[in-house]
């Protein structure tokens, strides 16, 4: 297999972007690094937390600090947040830093995967269906155009995930 710069995830909540990357570091050997962990080890707090002090833009401002350090680095697999698409300079560091992956999820199945999650701002006492829906529609676009592989995800466990990830790869 051609091992690229690094592997970086993109895709909406629900998506798997955790823990198929966790999966695909340990098989590829490269070290796994989650940008909204980063972010909450950085800060102390969780990102509700920062949503709640800071606003949105406080937590996107971390965020692309965060991601611009993730994708300059070498061997790593990196899990995005799914808003982290919506910057522009977001996408340019993310589509430079190696081969990038967009796990691809219905909106069905992110309401399914995060039905019973409470650290997601926002979907925080909302209508999640309608939420999801309308990031879906302003997000996927955005995920298609940087993205070098496109795997389905709905439905399946993370290794046959991680498996078609790593054939693609394989693919000259």
């Amino acid at each position: 297999m051609i091992e690229p710069k690094n592997l970086v995830l993109v895709g909406p909540m629900g998506a798997g972007k955790s823990t198929i990357g966790k999966l695909l570091a340990q098989q590829s050997g490269f070290e796994f690094c989650d940008s909204d962990t980063l972010i909450e080890e950085r800060a102390g707090a969780e990102i509700t937390w920062i949503f709640d002090v800071e606003g949105e833009q406080g937590f996107r401002d971390r965020e692309t600090a965060v991601i611009e350090e993730l994708c300059s680095g070498r061997g790593l697999v990196i899990a995005t947040g799914g808003g982290a698409i919506m910057r522009e300079e977001n996408r340019k560091a993310i589509s430079s830093a190696g081969t990038v992956i967009y796990l691809f999820a219905s909106v069905a199945q992110q309401l399914q995967r995060t039905r019973r999650d409470r650290k997601r701002p926002l979907l925080q006492g909302k209508d999640r269906e309608k939420v999801l829906r309308e990031l879906f529609e302003a997000r996927e676009p955005l995920y298609q155009e940087v993205a070098d592989i496109v795997v389905q995800t709905d439905g399946r466990p993370a290794r046959l995930v991680v498996r078609d990830i790593r054939q693609a790869l394989e693919k000259p």
